[in-house]
């Protein structure tokens, strides 16, 4: 039989198998080499045969070339041959850089060239980084799991402990399975093995050492074998410098980091925005998860157009802070039930984009409205430009941003008239630029922009420990400065 059906099922059963011997190639060049391989910014570790089909397709709808699964693999084994070192590899400009160069030449000798700086020909890549994850809620077990899944190569962060309060008697093991199950995010990819005589975590071959303390002063790490660690403070109990300061007063800690945004001089970091201001401070924050979101945006559009004021309306998941019914809070409004109500309430994050950015400072106001879904928010930046911004000129800039420039991590582009927030949730990206959404009028525009607060803050949040630690894997190939201009290059083109 040769009808369209069968022909069709074969195509696929084809394209099938040859993702299927994709897989351990993709994970050879991060276990033995810790390189994370990408598509456009689509992460291939640890994907399915399927998952690795629709990483490929995405190229086309976002825009680009779409990768053959012919090149992928070729280009995955010139990979492997050399040997490189820790890296952040998108495979598909990697071989639109081939292409554009001719695509005759030796496929090894040219990536030898484009990648020389990551060439380690045998050298050790270093010892990992030891991380304390202080306090175990939403955002310490999505750090967790995140830690855990980049912990394939020897180099890098080391998730060592957790620290919290005593809850209970039987507290390690409902940590351990708040670890293993999420409502949100779904059940953890692996295995998790209690050890109670211990107080250990084991999962997926990293033990962590959970430790309880009131105290964060007190606590001995090195009792533990821990040294020099990056102490990640999950609780928001404390955001001054004071405060803060109490980590090191531990042994064994060298720097903190707060995942909130943090008070009086201390540094919010956003990164791909002012990583560069990291250099050896002890204590930073990595702001808010909606400063996050809008910022990368908020200065591409700078850049481009130039902001000259503008509101950032936050249509926010509710969070724990909130009562799930009606009841006492501190605060005004959210002490009404937040699985029934929508509930106007404060953000900062308008003011914090200028911590971040400067050049933004005064001139953005901002309110939140808090709404009953457990994740993914989505930010309306409604700004006056200081000229005309064509909207599919606009968006076409965005898409190209996301794709090719300096934020293409922190910054994601769909055009689809079906999505919504759930569509967003486990995006590695800060926030998600809805094209379909986007108003122009003259200078005068709105940019909706997804993001999920969780999870894509959490890896935000990673990309600063990195850079603290100095394990950032070298991105490449080394990202385009995208301007209007070479926007309108690339679509003649």
């Amino acid at each position: 039989m040769n009808t369209p059906v069968d022909v069709h099922r074969r195509n696929w059963i084809a394209r099938e198998e040859q993702a299927e011997r994709m897989i351990p190639l993709v994970g050879g060049l991060y276990r033995n080499h810790g390189v994370v391989t990408s598509i456009h910014g689509r992460r291939l570790i640890a994907l399915s045969s399927v998952d690795l089909l629709k990483a490929h397709k995405f190229a086309r709808q976002a825009g680009a070339d779409e990768l053959s699964l012919d090149d992928s693999t070729r280009i995955l084994e010139a990979l492997l041959a050399l040997r490189p070192g820790p890296a952040s590899l998108d495979i598909a400009r990697l071989h639109q850089a081939y292409v554009d160069r001719g695509g005759d030449a030796d496929l090894v000798d040219f990536l030898r060239g484009e990648l020389a700086e990551i060439l380690v020909n045998g050298e050790d890549p270093g010892a990992p980084k030891d991380v304390v994850l202080y306090g175990f809620g939403r955002i310490g077990r999505l750090l967790a799991r995140l830690l855990i899944g980049h912990a394939g190569s020897e180099s890098g962060l080391r998730l060592r402990a957790i620290v919290v309060r005593k809850g209970s008697e039987d507290d390690l093991t409902k940590r351990a399975s708040l670890l293993r199950r999420d409502s949100v995010h779904g059940p953890f990819a692996g295995t998790i093995v209690v050890d109670k005589e211990n107080d250990t975590i084991l999962a997926n071959g990293t033990l962590i050492q959970v430790i309880y303390s009131n105290d964060p002063a007190t606590v001995d790490y090195t009792a533990h074998g821990i040294h020099d660690a990056i102490v990640v403070d999950n609780t928001g109990r404390w955001r001054d410098r004071e405060g803060l300061g109490q980590h090191l007063q531990a042994k064994g800690v060298s720097r903190v980091l707060l995942t909130a945004p943090g008070k009086g001089d201390i540094k919010n970091i956003v990164y791909g925005i002012n990583q560069d201001q990291v250099g050896d401070d002890r204590i930073l924050s990595a702001a808010s998860c909606t400063t996050n979101a809008i910022t990368p945006v908020l200065a591409a559009l700078d850049e481009a157009y130039g902001v000259q004021r503008g509101h950032v309306e936050t249509v926010h998941s509710y969070t724990n802070d909130q009562n799930l019914i009606d009841n006492f809070h501190k605060g005004s409004r959210r002490g009404r039930s937040a699985a029934l109500n929508m509930v106007i309430t404060e953000t900062g994050a308008a003011k914090a984009v200028a911590k971040a950015l400067p050049k933004l400072a005064g001139k953005l106001t901002g309110s939140a409205i808090r709404v009953p879904t457990p994740n993914v928010s989505l930010a309306i930046l409604n700004l006056t430009l200081d000229r005309p911004a064509p909207r599919d000129e606009l968006n076409g800039y965005l898409r190209a941003v996301s794709l090719h420039s300096k934020l293409r991590q922190q910054v994601d582009y769909i055009e689809s008239p079906e999505v919504v927030s759930t569509d967003f949730v486990g995006s590695h990206r800060a926030g998600i630029v809805d094209g379909l959404a986007t108003i122009a009028d003259d200078d005068n525009v709105v940019v909706y922009v997804w993001y999920d607060n969780e999870f894509g803050y959490s890896c935000q949040v990673v990309r600063v420990i990195e850079r603290m630690a100095g394990t950032h894997p070298v991105v490449l190939p080394t990202r385009l400065n995208v301007t209007l201009e070479t926007v309108k290059e690339m679509t003649q083109a």
